[in-house]
């Protein structure tokens, strides 16, 4: 890596905000020695550009000797991201690489196949007289071959091991501040029948302990060993058949790699397994002397250092790792696997002016599973008085769960203002999103986890509310198990983080502006607990905080400034007739059972 050549590979014709003093800070923290450099760089200060700028530092061939990594990865968790990257002209040395199923085969009669189900998955031997011209292969081939390989991290991680994406120079991960929580998504296990093709076939046991589930996954990769061979042995296969010979070649990877984890007793993984109840169907299918019958299994990691290390640490020899809420260094690096003393934190300087990003303090009470009934009714309220109060701007509205958007839905819908109201579903969420930003008027968009990787620049939207504090689910044994080890700090810490990148989702450049309205009391209490861990640029919004004044509730005057505009028909409205009815589900034990529940919320 040559850090000097940070300023010439910088990609945009001039400078803003503090751009220059963030390459420079960069470049010295590399030229120092140090193999990762974190670069904390709040929302607009351009992190693409910034990244495009340290990848064009990766050794170059004719600099390199044969066996030297050259060029540059870019990856990040986003999809949004990676689009944005893909659109974006200044970034066009950026080479995109997707997996298989985000390209269409182009042969006369496989128009509408994705090319992971196109004849070369389906037939053995199969010679495509079109491979040269097929969209995946020609955006892999170019990709592998140029400076700059663009991709998504699980891509990136998929392809650990790859001929074709082999280890490179330099690695730069923005939106990097989940990695740990994303690495632990990707290595998590589930065995259930949605994901197992031959479950109603299995015998499920009890699994009651880590070593019981490791020999249950040593049967089980067996069992996926010997059908995917059958398959093999096949001429040509099914769309269906392809389906399920891949899934049966992710089992077995992920259920070796959890064997061989599990027993290296080097690797400081620590694994946790939950099982559900099994079917009614299933138990009922057991003689009386068999043993009791056991549901889907979920096998979990923590901290799964070992896996970055594989996937993403062994794959370069410099990284950049760029976010707005890398936190604590100390506490990050720990979560990932990294040395602290080769680790560099930069940080770039916020330029939006705090009086264009204001926080608001309109609280009603907690939001734990407890007490939700009672305040929601009192935040769908403040949110009819934010309609009043905005009523020709859009609104976005941070349910955090769909059972909390449901329930403010036919709130507001009683209050008479649903007409100007918009929700979505799991599987409709980026089709309603899209209709919503496309929208004149003023609708307002109840969302459900869209706190990240969203840009409402400008009209898009000016005003938003959280209305439940993120704090992650303390049902799940991994939040648990944390906190039962006293790790609190990063219990608080998680949440602030999802906070912070809520509030940058209204405010995109120096000149927009935007509201945040914080409608949960519990929001308070962790900005107290997590504040050593805040952002100056952050704290100097929480220090202005204050309480505005609000029409008193009036919903006719909420719906009376809306201009219509084009309506559509993708968000959801909250009318009944038309009301789209999305719950999310809960799980089997009682909120109550839990030592936590009159702390925060167990229901997610």
């Amino acid at each position: 890596m040559n850090p000097e050549r940070i300023f010439e590979e910088f990609p945009a014709p001039s400078y803003r905000g503090t751009q220059e003093r963030a390459l420079r800070d960069i470049r010295d923290a590399f030229a120092a020695g140090n193999d990762v450099v974190l670069v904390r760089a709040p929302t607009g200060s351009g992190k693409s550009l910034l990244a495009r700028a340290v990848a064009g530092c990766a050794r170059r061939v004719d600099e390199a000797d044969p066996s030297d990594a050259t060029g540059a990865y870019y990856t990040t968790p986003q999809v949004s991201q990676l689009d944005d990257v893909a659109a974006d002209d200044l970034l066009a040395d950026l080479n995109v690489i997707r997996g298989k199923s985000n390209y269409t085969c182009i042969l006369p009669d496989e128009r509408e196949t994705p090319v992971n189900q196109a004849p070369c998955v389906r037939e053995r031997g199969y010679d495509c007289s079109v491979k040269h011209r097929c969209p995946y292969f020609s955006d892999r081939a170019i990709a592998s071959n140029r400076d700059i390989a663009a991709m998504t991290l699980a891509y990136f991680m998929q392809t650990a091991g790859s001929e074709v994406f082999r280890k490179r120079d330099v690695v730069v991960v923005d939106e990097a501040h989940g990695l740990a929580e994303w690495a632990e998504m990707y290595a998590t296990i589930q065995l259930g029948p949605r994901t197992v093709p031959f479950w109603d076939d299995l015998r499920v046991p009890v699994v009651d302990d880590l070593e019981r589930a490791v020999q249950y996954a040593e049967n089980v990769a067996q069992i996926c060993t010997r059908r995917k061979d059958d398959l093999l042995a096949q001429e040509s296969l099914s769309a269906a058949e392809v389906r399920t010979r891949d899934r049966l070649q992710e089992l077995i990877g992920e259920l070796e790699w959890f064997v061989s984890d599990y027993r290296d007793p080097q690797s400081p993984t620590t694994w946790l397994v939950d099982q559900s109840e099994p079917s009614s169907a299933r138990t009922e299918r057991r003689d009386e002397d068999d043993d009791p019958a056991g549901g889907p299994l979920t096998i979990k990691p923590m901290s799964p250092e070992k896996y970055l290390q594989h996937t993403v640490w062994d794959r370069g020899n410099k990284f950049a790792l760029l976010s707005a809420t890398i936190l604590n260094k100390a506490a990050f690096c720990r979560q990932v696997g990294l040395d602290p003393t080769t680790v560099a934190l930069v940080d770039v300087e916020h330029t939006f002016p705090v009086e264009n990003r204001p926080l608001y303090d309109v609280t009603q009470g907690k939001m734990t599973y407890d007490q939700r009934s009672e305040t929601t009714p009192k935040i769908a309220r403040t949110i009819v008085r934010l309609m009043q109060h905005h009523p020709d701007e859009k609104g976005l509205i941070h349910a955090h769960s769909y059972s909390i958007q449901e329930r403010l839905a036919e709130l507001l819908a009683d209050f008479g203002v649903g007409d100007r109201v918009r929700t979505h579903d799991r599987d409709g969420r980026d089709a309603a999103l899209e209709e919503w930003k496309a929208s004149d008027g003023s609708d307002v968009f109840l969302s459900v986890k869209m706190e990240e990787a969203l840009d409402l620049k400008g009209d898009l939207c000016r005003w938003q509310v959280l209305c439940k504090a993120p704090f992650l689910n303390t049902g799940d044994s991994r939040v648990a198990h944390r906190l039962e080890d006293g790790q609190w700090a990063w219990y608080y810490r998680t949440a602030l983080r999802t906070v912070i990148q809520a509030c940058g989702r209204v405010v995109r450049a120096p000149d927009d502006y935007g509201a945040t309205y914080l409608a949960d009391s519990s929001l308070l209490d962790c900005f107290d607990r997590a504040r050593t861990d805040m952002p100056d640029w952050f704290a100097v919004q929480v220090d202005r905080m204050s309480q505005p004044e609000l029409p008193a509730f009036d919903p006719s005057a909420a719906i009376a400034g809306d201009s219509g505009g084009t309506r559509g028909g993708g968000g959801e409205r909250t009318d009944r007739s038309r009301r789209t009815r999305s719950r999310s589900r809960r799980s089997g034990r009682s909120a109550s059972s839990s030592p936590l529940a009159d702390v925060w919320d167990t229901d997610g």
